[in-house]
């Protein structure tokens, strides 16, 4: 008995999404020509006869959400990952995974876009150019950013402004006097806000901003959002001949290398010099780190509140909510 091709061998031999494939039967206008004759040529390759329920279904609301992100092994984009998919789990939507890696997120996006409209997308702390946002609106899909901000979109973004400041104020109200920070090799919009306040809160209460202590590791790995480039901070720290008397990272990866390589200088944390990160995840607890909850599961459960409520209920009304970091103080800045 000759096999009974499907819709997902379909989408595998044209090298495209399942829900492009549900398009291109329905006649969407939101497929390019090139895409479509693949698909064809798929559907004349393997015989492919769409199931009458199968059709119906491709005509409902959304069914598959696409989760578009720089990466998928940080622990920041895992808490955020698990939000999306415990909240999830109460609907009777799916979601796949698209990573454009940390080079360059916004090309490798368009790519992705490029095979096909998702139903609905979801995207992670990649800013939207003015090509990217014109092809989402005129895809009429629903579109929720988290960690980016555009006037025309949905969005959850962090105030990084008030965390870095946060970070900086406890420093100095623990008693540091000599501060210094690891930056991370990205200039973005949450770096550059992150940084910003941490600066402000030195200036504020008359503190050096000494430059040789504002450092960034080698390598380049997440954008400098890593172990590795903590732990190159702390080297390049002591090539320049001194360590401040507290560090604040811009995340908690950043100061598990940190930690690592203090203890190799038999540097004592908080004794001899404290330690402040950035993120809280689940790590940070274990470890004593002091640091700055972002909440990073429960805006993954929002952004798919919003995703949901646009998809159910056809809202095209536009919320755009700033997220309060919360300082939370634990040993390694629990100065004697």
């Amino acid at each position: 008995m000759a096999k009974k091709h499907t819709i997902y061998d379909v989408a595998r031999v044209a090298n495209v999404a399942i829900s492009t494939v549900s398009r291109v039967l329905n006649g969407s206008p939101y497929v390019s020509e090139e895409t479509k004759k693949r698909v064809q040529n798929a559907i004349n390759e393997l015989d492919f006869r769409p199931q009458v329920n199968a059709r119906k279904l491709a005509r409902r609301e959304a069914q598959i959400i696409a989760v578009a992100l720089p990466s998928f092994t940080t622990p920041f984009f895992n808490e955020v990952l698990k939000g999306i998919k415990d909240r999830l789990k109460d609907t009777d939507l799916d979601f796949i995974i698209y990573n454009t890696g940390s080079a360059n997120p916004e090309e490798t996006l368009k790519t992705f876009l490029d095979r096909g409209i998702p139903d609905a997308l979801l995207i992670l702390s990649i800013a939207l150019d003015d090509e990217i946002s014109k092809r989402l609106k005129s895809a009429g899909i629903p579109v929720v950013l988290v960690g980016a901000k555009h006037d025309d979109f949905n969005y959850f973004f962090w105030n990084n402004y008030k965390g870095g400041y946060l970070a900086g104020e406890h420093l100095i109200k623990r008693g540091y006097k000599k501060i210094g920070m690891v930056r991370s090799h990205s200039r973005s919009l949450v770096a550059d806000q992150r940084e910003k306040g941490f600066r402000d809160v030195l200036e504020t209460y008359n503190l050096p901003m000494e430059d040789k202590f504002f450092v960034k590791g080698i390598t380049r790995k997440h954008s400098g959002y890593s172990e590795e480039a903590g732990y190159e901070a702390i080297q390049i720290m002591k090539e320049r001949g001194d360590l401040p008397e507290a560090i604040f990272c811009t995340n908690d990866a950043q100061a598990i290398g940190v930690m690592h390589a203090l203890r190799e200088e038999k540097m004592r944390i908080p004794e001899d010099i404290g330690l402040m990160g950035y993120d809280n995840i689940k790590f940070a607890h274990y470890m004593g780190l002091s640091t700055i909850d972002q909440k990073m599961y429960d805006v993954g459960m929002m952004s798919i509140d919003r995703l949901t409520t646009m998809i159910k209920e056809k809202d095209t009304s536009i919320i755009q909510k700033e997220i309060e970091p919360k300082l939370v103080f634990r040993n390694t800045t629990r100065r004697p």
